[in-house]
Order: structure tokens, then sequence, then C-alpha cells
């Protein structure tokens, strides 16, 4: 245990404290140091989800200064604009203030305020009749909080399997097209090496996720004149300090990746002692049309895969590290033909098909263009290697005395995974880094613990067997394997009110709650009683088709009761959901409670050590206010859940603080890792210690761990680092984790498909299974583009969040709404040239799902075929404690109002969630538009617009005039 690691990806010697950080006295009187607080108080960061380490300077009890803490290992001293603006945040006067009980129509806005003791009562009278029937009817999701291992653990205890947080709508293709294949993925499962990366490519990454560590490890790049190549339809932020800007269209991110899988087999520039190594690049394939193993994996009696030894000239186990496996050609094993995977790669990706002529004007990307980046990876990963002087040990025993590494690396996030290609899209990445060799090693792209884990990780989902008074047999969320772990009834039809691990969305590893909505209000696979939400802006900006979800959450059917009969919301703030609830539990803002940045869920781990956090109270709340964690606690304890009651009944944790010390998940692992056992000597698993919470407060709100010299490369494959991961409980056995490149759970789907197994898809469902569950990446149009009339509707349309705000929380922050209180449209000057648009103008933006108004700004730096603006700018009249004159409610728009939720109808009639029909991710960014100038008479404010949301009793009015400091300064220049 460490308070600052001493290697860490961000601990440069420009980034580590000074020794006397006091400004020098310059002589001519001004006060360089002044002080600035009573005290300091170190805790996380919460104004996006990067988990910075900062400190809160607080003077009689008011916050007055928040900084970035030096010693965090994942900021390192660094604040953004988001964080330093956390006071404002804190200050909102947004902020709700007591539970509230609606007494005026679903969505006006008319509540009164209520007790706790008497919202708890509500609540839990509410859901204790759901336990005793259905809990089914209980739908429980949440946005983006960082609590998902207490939630999750709730609901499983309640009994609903219809729980999920918002990677449905936000990143799951990302997370499963990297957990089905290398078991792991980018940003929280894993980093750049950027100490040693010579080449980085990043696909579709904005500035609002992991924005701190992100900026360090550019700067680091630039200094030492690494390459950084940017493919993104939008020159912005991290993509304007590129060196080479791909100006891609959206949604052809697949095909680009795939073209330089095709140069770099032609070339032979892949690294085929790793894909043996480390790959299932060997395995055998059976090749048998119309048999019930089709495509599946040649196994022993054991049930290991098979590789076929080149120099024995017969099959062997896969894993035996005396093997020579062949990577190509043709065998007959037991009767049947059969090749290994890396001969199916080869025969796909090697055609014409797949060539940098073949893909260019769909990508928008010059074939020469799509060579040269193939000869740049290869260069550098070939001709660049990167060894380390340290010896380690392969998880066969093997001893290697230096640790090679191909300096190529990538990083991709929203842009490439909300498509409902992203999935596939997701999985290409991955296979071009596993390609070079890339993955894991000095200078590539590298795991944070708990990852790597099997491909995809063990847990399935559970919920096939609901039952009163039952909890659910393990956790709501996690990996199908195969037909059979699909959450379907004997019928095929979903048993999820998300419809998430269905036909239609067999892989949905973190739900979709972008679904949630629409399915509740048609009763469709089933009528829930209650919908309860954190957190989750879902009348708004996560939410498709705005218009229709408003609809949806106040109709009623003829008998007058609302079709969704009763919602349960958490916010910290006055959203725009809020005014939906019918029961309003108002929560704490970050610094006024306690939360756990969990190993069990998204730790603020780095690849050289894992890592975890809490916030603690540094401010006493002045309002009635409670943390929703310690809400969720005490309605499991007043409903006796298992788990959060003791055996006579009384509840088992006092608060979310108490359940974070004392809960332990398995005997020994509990939410943190740091200082564990009685003494607070051990790490991972251990005692419980009754000073944890204390000695993460005495540490900065932090707990690290560096990992020795020897287990920081090849964690799928080291040994120390496999015997390590055992003793924390990231993985059951000390194995190696095996990338799969051919993903034969997708296999088994295709087969069903064909007729094959058990469990089969209804009839309907046949044709779209056996297209898209492929087990090797392949790319396709998006949906809509092959629905929509293209020459009507010519432009693609995205939304990206400014690196000064994230989600809805920052467009309401004072300060950060002096930078931006009013979204553009942004258009290439060329387009808008071409439909007679000048700077400023007014335009409808029109797709086949309605229209938005906005004003226009002209760039270069933008896909010429691509419009886009910033997400949740734009806000409704009553909502966040903005005033009537608000730039965000009367010029700002909101592009969601235009994005449908479901596809067209098919040949069948059925619509489909506009989705992956993989994972189930949102399809935000396949929205095709034109743009309209709007008449002289409709400029100069948005539309849509809503009936203005009527304001919560004592709700606090916004200032005219921001004084925030006034009473520090007065205070200051009395004493002086």
């Amino acid at each position: 245990m460490s308070k600052a690691a001493p290697r860490g990806a961000n601990s440069a010697p420009s980034q580590r404290p000074l020794a006397d950080s006091r400004a020098p006295n310059e002589g001519d009187g001004v006060e360089t140091s002044p002080s600035v607080s009573d005290r300091i108080a170190k805790t996380t960061c919460y104004m996006c989800a990067c988990r910075c380490g900062i400190d809160v300077h607080i003077t009689d009890g008011k916050v007055r200064y928040i900084n970035g803490n030096k010693d965090h290992p994942v900021n390192r001293g660094v604040i953004c604009g988001k964080g330093s603006s956390g006071i404002m945040q804190h200050y909102s006067p947004a902020r709700l203030r007591k539970p509230l009980l609606r007494s005026g129509p679903r969505g006006s806005g008319e509540f009164r305020e209520i007790e706790w003791d008497e919202a708890l009562t509500i609540a839990s009278e509410r859901l204790s009749a759901i336990r005793r029937t259905d809990p089914r009817k209980l739908a429980f999701f949440t946005g983006r909080d960082q609590s998902q291992s207490l939630t999750g653990w709730w609901a499983t205890k309640f009994g609903t399997p219809n729980f999920a947080a918002h990677g449905g709508f936000c990143s799951v293709n990302m997370a499963a097209g990297g957990l089905y294949t290398i078991g792991g993925s980018f940003w929280e499962f894993g980093e750049p090496d950027w100490d040693n990366t010579k080449y980085f490519m990043l696909f579709g990454v904005a500035e609002d996720h992991d924005s701190n560590p992100i900026k360090i490890g550019l700067g680091k790049l630039k200094a030492r004149g690494a390459k950084v190549v940017s493919i993104n339809p939008c020159r912005t932020g991290y993509n304007a300090i590129a060196d080479d800007w791909i100006g891609i269209r959206p949604g052809t991110d697949g095909l680009f990746v795939l073209a330089l899988v095709h140069e770099l087999l032609k070339a032979g520039r892949v690294d085929l002692d790793y894909l043996l190594r480390y790959t299932n690049a060997p395995v055998l394939v059976v090749q048998e049309p119309g048999s019930a193993d089709d495509g599946l994996f040649v196994r022993d009696a054991d049930g290991n895969p098979l590789a076929w030894d080149r120099v024995a000239k017969r099959p062997v186990n896969a894993a035996d590290p005396e093997a020579k496996p062949a990577l190509t050609g043709s065998y007959e094993v037991g009767g049947r033909r059969c090749v290994p995977v890396f001969q199916l790669i080869a025969e796909r990706y090697l055609n014409d098909s797949h060539s940098p002529d073949a893909v260019a004007e769909r990508c928008g990307v010059a074939a020469e263009t799509i060579r040269r980046i193939a000869a740049e990876l290869a260069h550098v990963a070939f001709e660049q290697t990167i060894e380390l002087p340290v010896a380690w040990t392969d998880w066969a025993g093997r001893r290697h005395e230096t640790i090679k590494g191909r300096p190529v690396s990538m990083h991709a996030m929203r842009g490439i995974s909300a498509h409902s290609n992203g999935f596939h899209t997701c999985r290409a990445i991955h296979l071009l880094q596993v390609l070079l060799g890339t993955v894991d090693v000095p200078g590539g792209f590298r795991f944070k613990p708990p990852y790597p884990r099997c491909a995809p990780p063990a847990p399935k989902p559970c919920g096939k067997n609901v039952r009163p008074m039952t909890p659910l047999e393990g956790m709501p969320l996690g990996f199908v394997c195969g037909p059979d772990d699909l959450l379907v009834d004997e019928a095929g039809r979903p048993t999820r009110i998300d419809k998430a691990y269905s036909w239609e969305a067999p892989l949905a590893a973190h739900g979709l709650m972008h679904s949630v909505i629409r399915n509740a209000w048609a009763g469709d696979p089933y009528p829930i009683d209650t919908l309860m939400m954190y957190m989750s802006n879902m009348a708004w900006n996560s939410s498709m088709n705005t218009v229709e979800t408003v609809r949806m959450l106040t109709d009623k059917d003829e008998a007058g009761a609302y079709k969704i009969p009763f919602i349960i919301y958490s916010d910290a703030y006055y959203s725009e959901t809020v005014a939906f609830a019918d029961l309003v539990l108002p929560d704490t803002t970050y610094l006024e409670r306690h939360d756990c940045i969990s190993l069990l869920d998204r730790p603020i781990s780095h690849a050289d050590g894992p890592g975890d956090a809490i916030r603690h109270p540094v401010v006493q709340p002045d309002r009635d206010v409670r943390p929703f964690q310690s809400v969720l606690i005490e309605l499991g304890a007043r409903l006796g859940l298992p788990g959060f009651v003791d055996e006579d009944g009384s509840a088992k944790y006092r608060d979310y603080a108490d359940y974070i010390v004392n809960h332990e998940r398995t005997p020994g692992i509990g939410p943190l890792a740091g200082w564990r056992g009685k003494n607070g000597d051990a790490i991972g698993k251990g005692d419980v210690n009754p000073n944890q919470l204390q000695r993460y407060i005495d540490n900065g709100g932090f707990w690290h761990h560096d990992f020795s010299d020897d287990q920081r490369y090849y964690k799928m494959g080291n040994r120390s680092y496999l015997d390590f991961a055992v003793e924390m409980g990231f993985i059951p056995k000390a194995e190696p984790i095996v990338f799969q490149l051919y993903c034969e759970p997708m296999q088994r789907f295709r087969l069903a498909a064909r007729g094959q197994g058990k469990v089969q898809p209804p009839d309907a469902e046949r044709g779209r299974i056996e297209a898209y569950m492929d087990p090797l990446p392949f790319w396709y149009a998006p949906f809509e583009e092959e629905t929509v009339d293209l020459e009507k509707y010519p432009l693609h349309a995205l939304t990206q969040r400014p690196m000064h705000m994230y989600h809805s929380w920052g467009s309401q922050n004072a300060w950060l709404r002096q930078i931006t209180s009013q979204n553009r449209l942004f258009i290439h000057h060329q387009t808008a040239a071409g439909l007679g648009l000048d700077d400023d103008d007014w335009v409808w933006i029109e797709s086949i799902n309605g229209r938005v108004k906005g004003q226009i700004k002209l760039i270069d730096g933008v896909n010429p075929d691509t419009v886009w603006t910033w997400n949740a700018i734009g806000k409704r009249r009553g909502s966040w404690g903005l005033k009537d004159d608000a730039a965000e409610s009367n010029r700002g728009f909101l592009l969601n109002h235009i994005i449908g939720d479901q596809t067209s109808a098919d040949a069948n009639g059925k619509r489909y969630s506009n989705s992956d029909p993989v994972t189930g991710q949102a399809a935000w960014f396949d929205v095709r538009v034109r743009i309209v100038k709007c008449a002289p008479q409709e400029v100069g404010f948005t539309e849509p617009q809503f009936e203005r949301f009527a304001q919560p009793p004592h709700m606090e009015a916004s200032p005219d005039i921001l004084r925030f400091g006034a009473s520090f300064r007065m205070k200051r220049e009395a004493a002086e």
C-alpha cells in the first residue's frame, strides 16, 4: 500500500507534488499564497465519472474552493473546469429540499412536501405488496450513479430481474465487445501505456469521460513526439490536437478498421507468436454445415478446445504449452472437417470486399489514407518494439528474461458504441489490437484490475424463476454463453421489462434502460406496478423521442389510471424527470454523503495496480435530504430483505457508511479492498475493519496498491499477476485468460436460429439472430440508413458532451453556464453553402421522427456529411432552477426530440428498440436529418416548447446576480 504510486499512469516528475508549494515572496507587498480555508477535506470528485481526487477547502462550514489532490493516483492534482466548479453544483438553486408527494397531474410539477417517515412508509408499503405478489412488477433502474454493486444487490434480494443502470444507453457495446473478446475493455477496464506508446489511435472519443487522465496522457505523448491519430467525424477536444484527424462518416468505423485488418493480413504483419500464446486463433472449428455443432470448437472428452499440432500431426489440447499448433489449414478430426480460427479470420478479411478501395467511398476516407495508417501501425508495432529488462514467469512456468511489447495503443468510446452496429465495431478494434500483439504489453493497451477476466466473465444473468418473497439466485445482470442462458419464457418471450437477454438483445450485459418507459407504458411483455429510478433523467436528455416519452409517462387507460401506475424517483436536483414522479426522495450532493468507488463496480485502478476510493461528507446538508444509498438500505430493512436485516428482523446496517464497512459479498471481500482485517493490515480479502473508512479519509479518500515490476504486463498469462488476482478475489483460479477472436457463444445462437438445440428463437427472430450473432466481427449499415430515404435525409446528426460539462449536471451550473448556455448545430462551411445557410441562421433539423429548431455555427472541423451539437444543454422551462428567460430553455435545443426510440417496422410489422441487435445498446448516433432554413417569423427561439413546470414548495430562487464568495471577501477585508 502506498499513498501515491511511484510508477503510476500519471506519475511523471512534472505531476508529482512540490516539496514546498508556496509562491515566493516577490517583495511587492502582494500576498501570493493567501489563506484560503479553515480546513481541507480530501474526497472524490463527482462532476463526471472520472473519479479524481479533490481537496475541498472549507471556511465557516461552507465550500470555499476546490482543487485537485496531488497525491491521488487518478489525476495527480490535475483538475478540470467541471471539478473546480463543483462549488456551484453543491450550492445549486435546483437542489431539492424535502420529500415530495405529487398533488397535481403527473408532469405538472405540483407537489406537497412530506416527512421522510411518510415517504418511506408509502414506498415500503407499495414495494412490500409487489414483493408479496410478483416482484417483476417493480422496475428499478439507475443512471450514472457509482453504487451499482449495492443497487444490483438490492434488486437481487428484492427478487426483481428488472434492474439495470445507464450502460444500455451509454456504452454497453464498448463493454460487451471487449468483455466477450479480451475479458476487458476501454476506459474503466483499461488504459493506454502512456509512458511507452509511440502510436495512439482514438476512435469516437469525446472529452467527457476520463478526461483528466487522458489529458495528462496526451500531454506525455505530445512531449515525447508519439503520433496521435483520431478517427472521429468531429474535430473537437482531443481530436483537435491529433497529428492525424480522420473525419470518418458516422457508423463506418468498423468498415475502416476491418480494412486495416485486411492490409495487415495481406502484408503478413501480424504477431503470430502472440496469437498462439494468448488467443483462440489456433483452436479448431467444426466446418460441417447442417450439423448440430457446425461452427463450434472441437473439444476433448473433458471439454477442452483442441488445436492441430503441426509437428505431431494430431489434435491436442489447445492450452498445452508444449504443443506446436497450426494456425492455418484444413484437418479431419473424428470424421469431421475443421479449421483453425485464424484460417477463418484470414479467409474473411483477406476478401477484396474489405480492401481499402472497396470501403473508401462508404467511410469517406481515401484508400491511400487507409493503406498509410495500416503501414504506420505495422512499422511501429514490428520495427519499433520495446523490451524492458524485467524477468517474469508465464502461466506455464516459463521464465522470460525481458518483457517485450509493441508500442501501439488504442482507445475508443461512445462515438463508435452508440450505433446499431457498435458491438461488432468494438470487437473489430480489439481484433486489430490483438493481431498486432498490443494488448497488455509495454506500449500497448493495458488492463486495469480487476480485469482481465475470462471472456466472457462467468456470472450469468438471473431472473428465470421469479417467485414472491424470494431473492433471485444471483445478480440480475450478467453474461450469457448461449440460448440456454436467455431470460425468456417457454414461448421465447422476454421475461424482463426491458427485454434484455431475450432474442431481441441476447448479450445485453447492461440492460436496456432506454426501453423501460415504452415497454412499461405498453405493458409489453407485461404490465408493471412501480417504476423506481435514481439519478436518470429519463424524461429528457436520457430518452429518445422525448415528446413521445413525456406522453407515455402521463398517458392514462380507459379507467383514468396512469398506464405506468406509480413512479418513485430520487435525484438531488429538480430535473425534468422529477416532475413526472409520484413520490420524490431527495438525494444529497456528492459533498454531503458517503460513496464507494469499489472494485465490485467501477474502481479507480490503473494498469500498474488496483485502487478504490470513497466520498465522505465534507459539509452537512442544510436541507431535509438523505443519500439515496442510505434510503435504499433503510427500505431494504423495512421490507425485511435478506441481507438487510439480522435474524431478529432488525436493520443490519445503520446507513450506507455502515454497509461499506461491514458488508461482505463473499467471505472476506467487501466494498472496499484497502485496510481490511482487524488491524487494517490486509488488502483485498480480510476481516471487517471497523476503522476502515477513517483509514481512507486519513489517506486522502483512496487506497492504491503497486504491482511489482513482474506483474505489470501480460496479465492474461502472467503467473505472478494471476496468483495475485486469485488472492484478491478477482478470478477464481490462476489460469490463463484466452482472448476470444472467434466468439463461440454467438455461434450457439446461430445454431439455434438454424433449428439446433433445445432453446430456439421464435420463427420471426431466426433471420435476425442468424444475421447478427456472427462469431467474427463484421460490418453492416446502421439500421436507420437502410430504412430512411437518404436523399431526403442526407446528413448524419450526432451529439457530443463538451469537456466542461457532463450529462445534465453541468448545464445547471452557474459557472459552467457562462461557457455554454446555448448549443449550436455545427455544420461544415461547404455543406451550409450548398443549403444557402449563413453563420447564425436559425434552422429546422428534421428527421423521420420529428423536428427541432436551433441556431447554426459554421466550422471546418467536421465530416461534410455530418452535423453535430452539444448534448444536454437544452432544458425545459421550470427545471434545474433556471429562470424563465434562461438561454438553455429558450435558445438551446435537444437533439433527442428527433431520435426515434424504435426502428421502422420490419416485414412482419414488428418494431424493435432502436438499438444494437446484439447488446441492445441505444443507437443514438444513427439518426439521419435534413436542414431547412427557418422563416423570418420563426427565428430567435427553439422548438418544440413544453408547458412550464410548476416549482416545488420552498424551491430556492435563482439569483439575478451570482455573488458567491462575496461573504468570504468581506470577512477577509474586515480582518485586514
